[in-house]
């Protein structure tokens, strides 16, 4: 196997170890699932920007977590699938860094509550839309931006390049 291969691969499963430790934290506060929700691991949402490792990495953490949890089906499914379209549209908009939060926050505000209303009988759905947007948007929005400045300085030692627009040859 090339080194390519081995570090895209390394850098998969260490975002999706990381996601699912990360929800276990916020799980142990009680904010990893519910109407109200704020998943420290969403953070990690704006990884895609630095490298496409971290799509298969967020959506097999996003994944595993809603297993390990205890989600119901439509959750497990319908919300690592919303976890694999943010980080998908976040990677191909990573020419500005400003748009890296806004497709995770986008897909699941649209995606999430319908699941919580149907999956788990909770709601009104206006309220499921409200708390979750508001949660993605401090994970992701605040959080993730933070994470993004922080990993922007490190970002040739930790992914082998500078930012997720001009990969190093």
């Amino acid at each position: 196997m090339n080194q390519k291969k081995v570090l895209f691969l390394t850098h998969a499963a260490m975002t999706a170890a990381l996601y699912v430790l990360l929800t276990f934290i916020a799980n142990l506060f009680g904010i990893a699932s519910g109407t109200i929700q704020v998943r420290f691991s969403e953070a990690l949402t704006v990884l895609p920007y630095f490298t496409p490792a971290a799509i298969p990495g967020l959506f097999a953490g996003c994944l595993l977590s809603n297993l390990l949890t205890g989600c119901a089906l439509p959750d497990i499914v319908f919300g690592s699938l919303a976890t694999l379209i943010g980080a998908l549209f976040t990677y191909l908009l990573r020419r500005n860094k400003w748009l890296a939060p806004l497709p995770p926050i986008l897909a699941n505000a649209l995606i999430v509550p319908p699941v919580l209303f149907f999956a788990y009988g909770l709601g009104p759905l206006w309220f499921d839309f409200l708390t979750v947007t508001i949660g993605e948007v401090i994970s992701c929005g605040i959080l993730g931006m933070l994470l993004l400045f922080t990993l922007q300085k490190y970002a040739a030692s930790i992914f082998g390049y500078g930012t997720g627009s001009k990969p190093r040859k």
